[in-house]
């Protein structure tokens, strides 16, 4: 009986590994950690390689991943990791999904865009990543901006699909080191977060954030860019730079303390302070808080009387709101990536980048 659960498991095993080619939705690499580990618990037994270094991300989180399953059984962990892999491909979506996100215009792959009754909708659109930002998505919603700045539509309008709003910077873009090493990866990471921010400060049209959901990081920081921002009461702010050994972006060094005062922005972009969309609107940073079961037909109502709006006579008195500032801001947007940038490479910032791996790769 044992002999024969073995042969039936190995060849569940075997199958597992042809079905996780087959895959049409990347896992992530929080999932795939846990593929690696198991995989190598299953042909190997418990970790016994040595311990790379802390500065290559990669090879320590595939290593914590790995060593942190101690003493399973190889057998246990054959079963887990076909269990993992069914389980991933009963959760692929189905045809009629995939029709609905090729709907969006430009074949993005990370947004939704659309643009109907003069307003051009970017929707952040990876749900089940709670909308978090990779370099795809920085690179896909500069696109976006540049082309709704072109495009014949009064207003512009950002939201997130599902129940986040965004969830912030995709930590699993610090596991994607290019040839040039850790330094390339940092450079590379400044100049696109400036220009994707500069992207917003020249947007030329009403640019209007509709939260949606729980906001995060550099989704809280740009909001200080947008002209109005509406949110449910569900909606949460935080910007936990802190936390994770980094610094502030989107000018919110600047920004935040003319919106909300010096105290108040040291709360949030010091000691971390996540707002409610009560205190986020008290403290000025959110312009109208709806109640979640009306506040997309509320919002939405507004949007298309705005979108109404002789659409030069809006543009230029955003030029006349906005134009004293540009300077400034481009000024600010540079010093907050250079700053960025030499944290990306600090001790302070590795250490929690690890600790947020482990923490996932722990089954």
């Amino acid at each position: 009986m044992t002999g024969a659960a073995m042969r039936v498991s190995q060849e569940e095993f075997e199958k597992a590994k042809d079905q996780l080619k087959l895959l049409k939705v990347d896992p992530g690499n929080e999932v795939k950690l846990k593929l690696y580990a198991l995989f190598k618990q299953a042909t190997e037994g418990p970790c016994s390689s040595p311990k790379p270094s802390m500065l290559d991300f990669v090879k320590k989180a595939k290593w914590d991943a790995w060593n942190s399953l101690g003493s399973l059984s190889k057998d246990n962990a054959r079963q887990k990791y076909v269990d993992l892999v069914l389980s991933l491909v009963s959760s692929e979506p189905s045809s009629k999904a995939k029709d609905t996100t090729s709907e969006s215009k430009q074949g993005y792959e990370t947004l939704q865009v659309t643009t109907t009754d003069n307003i051009t909708k970017i929707m952040l659109n990876r749900p089940d990543k709670k909308n978090a930002i990779t370099t795809q998505m920085y690179r896909e919603i500069i696109q976006a901006v540049e082309e709704a700045a072109k495009d014949d539509s009064v207003i512009t309008v950002v939201t997130g699909n599902g129940d986040y709003y965004c969830s912030g910077n995709d930590l699993n873009n610090f596991t994607n080191i290019p040839s040039g090493g850790i330094e390339k990866m940092a450079k590379d990471g400044a100049v696109l977060l400036e220009d994707f921010v500069s992207h917003f400060i020249d947007f030329p049209k009403p640019l209007i954030a509709v939260v949606n959901g729980p906001a995060v990081g550099i989704s809280v920081t740009l909001l200080g860019l947008f002209d109005i921002v509406y949110a449910t009461d569900r909606a949460t702010f935080h910007t936990p730079f802190s936390e994770l050994g980094q610094s502030p972006e989107g000018c919110s060094s600047y920004m935040f303390p003319k919106i909300m005062g010096l105290p108040k922005a040291n709360e949030m972009l010091l000691f971390n302070r996540k707002l409610t969309a009560r205190e986020a609107c008290t403290w000025g940073l959110v312009t109208e808080v709806f109640p979640d079961k009306t506040f997309e037909k509320e919002v939405w109502i507004r949007l298309k009387a705005y979108a109404n709006l002789p659409k030069n006579s809006l543009a230029l008195s955003k030029q006349l709101i906005r134009g004293v500032e540009k300077e400034m801001l481009h000024k600010v947007n540079c010093q907050e990536c250079e700053r960025l940038k030499e944290r990306w490479l600090s001790d302070e910032c590795m250490n929690a980048v690890l600790k947020f791996f482990e923490k996932k790769s722990k089954l």
